[in-house]
């Protein structure tokens, strides 16, 4: 009796889970642990630390120039899109003379055949049969066939217009589908350029206000110095533009030297040709067109816009280029200085050409 309380009181033996009850419970286990792991944040991953101001600095000036790098794309697509709005309108301006003169043509035709339908039709040999005046009739006859001569002529130059008109009309059609290929292009270097100094004004906003001044302290400089330099060079402009001119090559030069001299301290706008303000290409655009010279538009086509020259050649009026996508321009005034319109927030202002990576220089043809 003793030995069966004993073995009633004896806790019943657990037998180990097998099969889908097993899986089941070391899911759950699983589950547990890992609810364990994140309740105390063992797991956690490091959050990633924020960029010092000095790789903020780098990346505002990766981002600015590439935004100038966008900006003479820009400019390039523009002219192409000038080009080709100017191809359409002077196409449909085609079409609209061709298309008076072909409905000038059938109304002359159509007011003969009313004239003959009028007339009536009788064959010439009848008509000369019942003719009380031969020689009149004969004289008659003779304007016939010089009407039907025009007739003919009238329905040669009908086809003409008519084929003519289709191949402008087909030319037009292409001219158009460019412009439409232009206008987008545009827009995608447009919002890559404004894309561009969004971010790099974002990231200039995480720095601090002793560190954001640093780091124009540190533009400036890099570019040829701050605004005070910028009100100083354009308060001894007239001294400065004299001694240039004086070394310039020629006089043209010397023109451009002081339209450049002229734009000192005007703001830097993507897309400007001045007056009020000018992006680097802009500016020397403009300087070369006060002295009398049409230079294209972008930084990569004003290169081949005259003459290489080395760096130890050049001469006041040269134009000065930089990186190796040729995307900044400036306008050589001697002494290893160039006037140049920086980046944005930066006006333009006399610069070193040697803090930039020279890429090459070009005397103007």
């Amino acid at each position: 009796m003793a030995a069966h309380r004993k073995s009633a009181h004896r806790k019943p033996k657990q037998r180990p889970f097998t099969g889908p009850a097993a899986r089941t419970a070391a899911t759950l286990a699983l589950a547990g642990a890992a609810t364990a792991t994140s309740a105390t944040g063992a797991g956690a991953a490091p959050a990633e630390p924020a960029p010092t101001a000095a790789q903020v600095r780098a990346k505002v000036d990766r981002l600015y120039h590439d935004a100038e790098v966008a900006t003479e794309k820009y400019n390039g697509a523009k002219e192409k899109e000038a080009a080709a709005t100017k191809a359409v309108d002077t196409l449909a301006d085609e079409a609209a003379r061709r298309t008076d003169r072909l409905n000038t043509a059938r109304h002359t035709l159509g007011s003969m055949a009313t004239a003959q339908y009028r007339t009536g039709a009788l064959d010439p040999a009848v008509q000369l049969a019942l003719s009380s005046d031969p020689d009149t009739y004969l004289e008659r006859a003779a304007q016939l066939d010089r009407a039907g001569d025009r007739q003919t002529s009238l329905l040669t130059g009908i086809r003409r217009q008519l084929s003519g008109i289709a191949r402008v009309k087909a030319r037009a059609d292409r001219e158009t589908e460019a412009l439409a290929a232009r206008r987008a292009e545009l827009r995608e270097h447009r919002t890559a350029i404004t894309t561009k100094l969004a971010d790099a004004r974002k990231l200039l906003a995480t720095l601090t206000a002793d560190e954001r001044a640093a780091y124009e302290r540190a533009a400036d400089a890099a570019h040829g110095g701050g605004p005070a330099q910028a009100d100083r060079s354009a308060t001894h402009a007239d001294r400065s533009t004299a001694r240039a001119s004086v070394a310039a090559p020629d006089s043209r030069a010397g023109r451009a030297v002081a339209f450049a001299h002229g734009a000192i301290g005007k703001p830097y706008v993507w897309g400007a040709t001045g007056p009020n303000a000018f992006d680097c290409s802009g500016l020397t655009q403009a300087a070369w067109q006060a002295a009398g010279v049409s230079l294209p538009r972008t930084t990569y086509t004003q290169i081949n816009a005259g003459q290489r020259v080395s760096r130890s050649e050049l001469a006041p009026g040269d134009l000065v280029f930089f990186y190796s996508g040729i995307s900044h321009v400036g306008l050589y005034i001697g002494g290893g200085q160039m006037i140049h319109a920086p980046r944005p927030g930066a006006p333009v202002r006399i610069a070193p050409i040697d803090q930039m990576p020279f890429a090459g220089a070009t005397r103007v043809a």
